[in-house]
């Protein structure tokens, strides 16, 4: 049965007859349309890295940011429409800091995400308003559950995994993630793996003749904090992230070429 031209996407609040959401299916298809996001959860915190699409030369390098703190020990990745992610995010934050006034501790980070995926299910109930046009990657520590990692889709479906992916590159990111041992690494390994993989997306989607910045942030231990346990989100130093981009970039030119050589010998 198909219901596609026969008016069930009109409205946010109608199902087809065969029990679809339409305007959360393209709402998922703004998702994809946008950069490649992914998130490593290891053994001893979680990284965050996103494909930043340049869109034009005159944009000041290291602006416009795609991930984001929510609160000190949880960030979050975002990809698909910016003004919806910039909301989203706002939101998390408001949540994040509700949970503090009122138990006075740091929100869990599967709290922030089963909270954020209801308040995205709610966008799918009414047709005064529509789904959020973006896939959000949370990831944090907590004394609770140490390193975690949640993707929370347009839909409100929120899961936990060791490895996440969304955005057009998605496909390509999440192979690369299957081979890797994501629960005995370390964040300074998943650095290098976070470069590569979101190099092999960029590649292997309709965006890889366009310029990129590779943003990347990670989740460590904090040492400082009074709760033990707790990690600290904050940004890869610089030198960190030009080491991995410059290694992964150099590892894959050495597979083209091997790739190369191999045919010219079977020819």
């Amino acid at each position: 049965m198909t219901s596609i031209g026969t008016g069930y996407d009109l409205s946010n609040s109608v199902f087809s007859p065969d029990g679809r959401n339409f305007q959360v299916e393209y709402a998922t298809k703004a998702v994809e349309n946008g950069g490649t996001a992914i998130g490593l959860r290891c053994k001893d915190g979680v990284v965050l890295a996103v494909e930043k699409l340049v869109a034009s030369k005159l944009l000041v390098p290291g602006s416009n940011k795609r991930i984001a703190t929510v609160d000190r020990h949880v960030g979050i990745a975002c990809s698909g429409l910016i003004p919806d992610a910039r909301h989203f995010t706002t939101r998390a934050r408001n949540e994040a800091t509700s949970w503090r006034k009122l138990f006075h501790t740091p929100i869990p980070v599967s709290s922030l995400a089963d909270k954020m995926g209801g308040f995205a299910q709610a966008y799918t109930l009414y047709s005064s308003v529509r789904p959020f046009g973006v896939t959000s990657i949370i990831g944090g520590m907590d004394d609770e559950g140490g390193p975690s990692l949640w993707m929370v889709e347009p839909s409100g479906v929120g899961w936990g995994y060791y490895g996440a992916a969304t955005g057009r590159g998605r496909q390509a990111a999440k192979a690369e993630l299957e081979k890797l041992d994501l629960p005995n690494i370390t964040v300074e390994e998943g650095v290098k793996h976070a470069a590569r993989i979101i190099l092999v997306a960029h590649g292997d989607n309709s965006g890889k003749d366009k310029d990129f910045e590779l943003e990347m942030t990670w989740v460590r231990l904090d040492e400082t904090s009074a709760t033990k346990g707790m990690g600290k989100h904050e940004a890869v130093p610089k030198e960190l992230v030009e080491e991995a981009e410059k290694a992964a970039k150099k590892e894959l030119e050495g597979g083209d070429e091997e790739e190369e050589k191999m045919e010219v010998e079977q020819s």
